[in-house]
């Protein structure tokens, strides 16, 4: 859970204890850069991998010290990472041009024609991907968290008590999701290289990996537009899509998902409360 100042992981361990750990963000999270429209959805788009990576490592240690076996290595990780980050590239971006190259640009010579065809291909890979893997017994765990993590943020912007008997109520979907806003940039990714009409293939595929942070922040601020103005009936249906998209990639959480979920949230308002209270002192 990010908070304004803080990050907190909560861990079920081995033996069914929950792990709470919070540390403050980096000055290059909370800076001034991150208000500036566009440059802060780059920002965003590097801290979520970043503060996601290290949650990662830290519940890999905190298993691997509760079943006494070797610690998972960072740059292990991060090597991982970065392979999974350049299959994602090639699977969602690359693919879907070299099909439609040489499947598509025989027949059809309209350059905007071709990148719809394009887009929409990306976007079906993409959602038949998440159906798969949502499939995977290990995968529906997570997404069973991702759905806790939803329930207990809802509930605190409803302004309810953090208490397992309130947030078991709410919906596992939520308007800020991460699924919502990589459906957004696929979306927004149609438009993009239509614009740059059908280039060399060579020059097709720099401006898919290259263009990939322009996108990213074009869709960030969609996603916190729609946010904002969620009880504007337009802006309801243009985020419904990503809405929907979240039943794929969230599940119902059991009560002890939840209680995790909330042991994070609780964690970084109390270190976020903390840091006021230091900030007010000072002042």
């Amino acid at each position: 859970m990010r908070g304004q100042e803080n990050v907190a992981v909560a861990v079920r361990r081995p033996d069914g204890e929950i792990s709470v750990t919070g540390q403050p963000l980096a000055n290059l999270y909370k800076g001034r850069l991150r208000n500036w429209p566009f440059i802060r959805g780059i920002i965003i788009l590097i801290e979520t991998l970043a503060l996601g990576i290290q949650a990662m490592l830290h519940s890999a240690q905190i298993a691997a010290a509760e079943e006494d076996e070797k610690s998972i290595s960072p740059t292990l990780l991060w090597g991982s990472v970065a392979i999974a980050v350049a299959f994602a590239v090639g699977l969602f971006f690359i693919a879907p041009l070299l099909l439609t190259r040489y499947l598509v640009y025989p027949y059809i010579t309209s350059a905007l024609v071709s990148n719809l065809i394009e887009g929409i291909l990306r976007i079906v890979i993409f959602i038949a991907y998440l159906k798969v893997i949502s499939l995977m017994p290990d995968i529906k765990r997570v997404f069973a968290y991702h759905g806790a993590e939803h329930k207990v943020v809802n509930a605190y912007e409803a302004g309810m008590p953090l208490e397992l008997d309130y947030v078991k109520n709410y919906s596992t979907s939520h308007a800020r999701c991460g699924t919502s806003f990589l459906l957004a940039v696929l979306v927004i990714a149609i438009i993009v290289f239509a614009l740059l009409g059908r280039p060399p293939l060579w020059l097709s595929i720099l401006s898919r990996i290259v263009l990939i942070p322009v996108i990213a922040a074009i869709g960030y601020e969609f996603i916190r537009f729609g946010a904002a103005h969620g009880r504007n009936l337009f802006v309801r249906g243009l985020l419904a899509p990503g809405l929907l998209l979240q039943a794929l990639t969230t599940g119902e959480p059991n009560d002890s998902q939840l209680e995790t979920a909330l042991s994070a949230l609780k964690k970084v308002i109390e270190a976020d409360s903390s840091e006021t209270l230091i900030s007010n002192n000072q002042a």
